[in-house]
């Protein structure tokens, strides 16, 4: 018997079940709480923590621009370590991400000790968690998104914070940011998230964050996409079931929260607080649109690091209780939500693209705050808010009714022609189920021609976007060759598809110059024929003068200008590119067309 239990006791020690290893402290909990681990020591202790629990499975999913692999832990307990297995458990997946921001890095220093409390309860200075939080939820946790610029790091890389000594830089190697990438998708980081969550489509996320702006006594905030864009079931249940739990559980844990913080007139409390729907290209509001809820959380960045790393912790720790009761309920309205998608109820109605705050209806809310005066500054004469450490309630009209100003009739398909290979290839990325044209075919489609393109001067993560999207929508018989994308609207990602296709959607890629090169003349003349052919013109069609009259008046840089004046006739001319400005992207109406199309 003896001899039984030495064998038993030996194989456990092998399997990494039992471990020799008593010291599970964090880099962070060996500073005091006054620093943050490097990329190698967090990938060190993780991967150190996995091989002495059967409950952690630690990977890569993917490499940064400088070629540093993406780190990632799954928390499971009996140690799943694939989506499906998981899912078939029926368990939750709960996406944790953190560093996105490099430099806002409590949820990275939180989310190690939250794990190690949950797998590790015997370690002596932890707070033992119940293994109880996993029965219904299991997690993905990202300690390091952005992993280049975690690495360039430094004590001067935030000036509005208090804390840690040293952190990462904002952006990634390529200097563009992770949180304006999710829709246009430029960035191998990002990319790779996109990957992972198509193939664990997990349940619930929280986005780890640090916010700049006022001073207030609230040590967390937070954003929930509550305010009218995502699926109108999981928008009740984040507003009437998940935010008052976490309200009360947060204040009962010494942690009061409040709605992240937008003050109407920056940096002035006193202007009111204003909120707006997120666009798409950043975490909350893409991952609302996949019909996923999550939580966007902001420590504030002038409370001590160590509280800001334990709002967060407490944070984590309630979301897990709630989502481990609201389990088989959360579930089955994502269900829900992805069949509405799917089926032909969600083109009913004019989707929306656009949002903005009605600044007109306001209710008045309490704001912990701290007094302050404004002075005028003597050095930039602008306003110059000071607070003091006073706390002070104040009664503050809260701007939070939203309305669409800019919707879409949605087909039943859009279709890319195949020479737009990096646009469709993009569009995979995100999931989108497409089929394609097996044989070239003309068809019967909704086109889009633009009107007077501009672009924006300086650049913005790494593009040009338009700053003027104007468009008139015309129907053509278009000939299509072998290998275009048929997107059909209705299916799980349905609520994206628009925001990326429609010219006009928040941040569609003909906002973010996916599709500039339509835009261009390729074809000029010499001015010794473009007079030629003006004076026929003019002859032919008098009017023509008076138009030409007209745009001098309005447009003095063309009046001055002789090749634009004789270039404006030639893109009048049958000569002009008939093409220029035609949107690639159609539009399939008719159910019988695409029925045929999807037939053959």
């Amino acid at each position: 018997m003896k001899r039984l239990f030495f064998l038993i006791l030996i194989a456990f020690r092998f399997s990494g079940v039992y471990s020799q290893e008593t010291d599970w402290t964090t880099p962070y909990e060996r500073s005091g709480g006054t620093e943050t681990p490097r990329y190698r020591e967090t990938v060190d202790y993780l991967r150190r923590l996995a091989n002495a629990s059967p409950m952690l499975t630690f990977s890569s999913f993917g490499k940064s621009a400088q070629g540093l692999d993406l780190p990632m832990l799954v928390v499971d307990r009996e140690g799943l370590g694939e989506p499906f297995a998981i899912h078939a458990a029926g368990r939750s997946v709960l996406l944790l991400q953190a560093c996105i921001h490099p430099g806002e890095s409590e949820g990275k220093d939180a989310g190690m000790m939250f794990i190690r409390d949950l797998v590790k309860p015997e370690f002596v200075g932890s707070s033992p968690l119940s293994l109880s939080l996993l029965n219904n939820v299991s997690i993905l946790f990202i300690p390091i998104l952005n992993v280049d610029g975690h690495e360039r790091f430094g004590p001067y890389n935030r000036i509005n914070q208090n804390g840690p000594k040293e952190m990462g830089w904002r952006v990634t190697s390529n200097n563009l940011n992770l949180n304006r990438d999710f829709l246009k998708a430029d960035t191998p980081e990002v990319i790779a998230l996109l990957k992972l969550f198509n193939e664990w489509m997990p349940d619930f996320f929280i986005d780890c964050h640090t916010t700049d702006g006022a001073d207030y006594q609230y040590v967390l905030t937070y954003l929930m996409e509550i305010y009218g864009d995502m699926d109108a079931r999981l928008t009740s249940w984040s507003r009437d079931v998940f935010l008052p739990q976490l309200q009360k559980s947060m204040d009962n844990a010494g942690f009061p929260v409040f709605p992240y913080v937008d003050f109407r007139r920056w940096h002035d409390p006193r202007s009111g607080l204003i909120t707006e729907v997120a666009p798409p290209m950043l975490s909350q509001g893409y991952f609302s649109l996949r019909n996923r809820p999550g939580l966007l959380i902001e420590t504030h960045m002038l409370k001590p690091y160590r509280e800001r790393v334990r709002a967060t912790y407490e944070c984590i720790k309630i979301s897990m209780e709630i989502l481990d009761r609201e389990n088989t309920h959360l579930q089955g309205l994502i269900r829900q939500a992805d069949e509405f998608c799917s089926s032909p109820a969600f083109l009913q109605a004019p989707f929306p693209l656009q949002f903005e705050t009605i600044e007109t209806d306001s209710n008045i809310v309490d704001f912990k705050g701290f007094e302050y005066t404004v002075e005028k500054s003597p050095v930039s004469g602008g306003d110059w808010f000071r607070y003091s450490h006073n706390p002070v309630i104040f009664k503050l009209p809260y701007f939070y009714k939203t309305r669409p100003v800019v919707t879409a009739k949605l087909p039943c398909a859009y279709i890319i022609p195949a020479e737009w290979k990096s646009v469709i290839e993009r569009l995979q990325i995100h999931g989108i189920q497409m089929k394609f044209l097996q044989k070239g075919v003309a068809l019967k489609v909704t086109s889009s021609r633009f009107r007077s393109p501009r672009w924006q001067q300086n650049p913005y993560e790494g593009r040009h976007p338009m700053t003027n999207i104007e468009y008139d929508e015309f129907s053509e018989t278009r000939w299509f060759p072998a290998g275009s994308a048929v997107v059909e609207a209705t299916q799980q990602s349905a609520r994206i598809i628009p925001h990326i296709l429609e010219p006009k959607g928040n941040g569609s890629y003909v906002y973010w110059g996916f599709f500039d090169a339509v835009f261009e003349q390729k074809e000029y003349a010499e001015s010794y024929v473009l007079e030629q052919l003006a004076e026929k013109m003019c002859r032919e069609n008098p009017a023509l003068m008076k138009e030409l009259d007209e745009k001098k008046v309005s447009d003095t840089t063309f009046s001055r200008n002789p090749m634009l004046i004789l270039n404006w006739f030639y893109n009048k001319s049958p000569y002009a590119d008939q093409r220029r400005n035609v949107y690639p992207v159609a539009k399939i109406y008719e159910r019988s067309v695409l029925d045929g199309l999807l037939k053959d």
